[in-house]
């Protein structure tokens, strides 16, 4: 089977790249399955439930979140409903949401779909490695193929993970840093890992904002408000190749201009 993985959309280009090219791209990569990490939806920090629901209709059988997750008003509560758009499991006991879905692929296999946040440089009220065996192995017993977005900003911690976890899901995926990585690889116990998936958006940007804006608040240290870029909008994230029982067999970069 194969799965679509694309990473993190970035504002109005990114969110207008995935639902006019989604569609398209399943059907060009026969993709059985297709998630989409919206952490960036709304201009560039965070999601609100209109635009989830819009990457659900353009063709994502699950989007995934991590550190801008509540940014939104009204996200807590959409997400306390949802089964299908999922925030980080470790962002504590009471945060509204699940770190987990299980949805059935097109060829009917089913596939649960981890949400994690790093603990390295980033806010993390629960840390990672506190909670993902039992997370591990709560989504084994509901699917045979197991997909874990590492939203992170260490490449060592999303390095450290994926070994971890090695032979006992398909894949980890890293997201956050919006920088394609070149180390895309299956590692010995036959899981799929890349330290960072990309952004889908605006690349002639410092990561999807204005190249201005975010020289002046660096040059200044100032309050520079950010605002999304515009210019070289592409797609991208990674195609994997699995057995139905969630051996990985390829992951190979995706990267598309829209």
């Amino acid at each position: 089977m194969k799965i679509l993985f694309l990473a993190d959309v970035f504002g109005v280009p990114g969110r207008r790249a995935v639902e006019e090219h989604l569609p398209g791209l399943r059907e060009r990569y026969d993709a059985d399955l297709a998630i989409v990490n919206g952490e960036n939806a709304a201009d560039g920090a965070g999601i609100t439930p209109k635009l989830a629901d819009k990457l659900l209709a353009a063709g994502a059988d699950v989007v995934t979140l991590g550190n801008h997750t509540y940014r939104r008003g009204g996200i807590a509560a959409y997400l306390a409903a949802s089964e299908r758009v999922i925030r980080p499991a470790n962002s504590g006991a009471e945060a509204p949401g699940r770190g987990m879905a299980v949805v059935e692929a097109r060829n009917g296999v089913e596939v649960a779909v981890l949400n994690l946040l790093g603990q390295l440089f980033l806010p993390t009220p629960v840390s990672p490695w506190e909670m993902v065996d039992a997370l591990v192995e709560e989504a084994r017993a509901a699917a045979p193929v197991v997909i874990l977005d590492f939203h992170a900003e260490a490449t060592s911690e999303k390095v450290a993970l994926a070994t971890w976890l090695d032979g006992r899901v398909t894949a980890v995926i890293g997201t956050h840093t919006h920088i394609q990585t070149n180390d895309a690889r299956i590692l010995p116990g036959g899981t799929a890992a890349i330290s960072d998936a990309g952004m889908t958006g605006p690349h002639d940007s410092v990561i999807g904002v204005r190249s201005d804006l975010a020289i002046a608040r660096m040059r200044t240290r100032l309050p520079v408000r950010f605002e999304p870029a515009e210019g070289d909008v592409r797609l991208e994230g990674v195609l994997l190749t699995c057995t139905d029982g969630g051996r990985a067999e390829a992951i190979e970069l995706v990267r598309v201009p829209a």
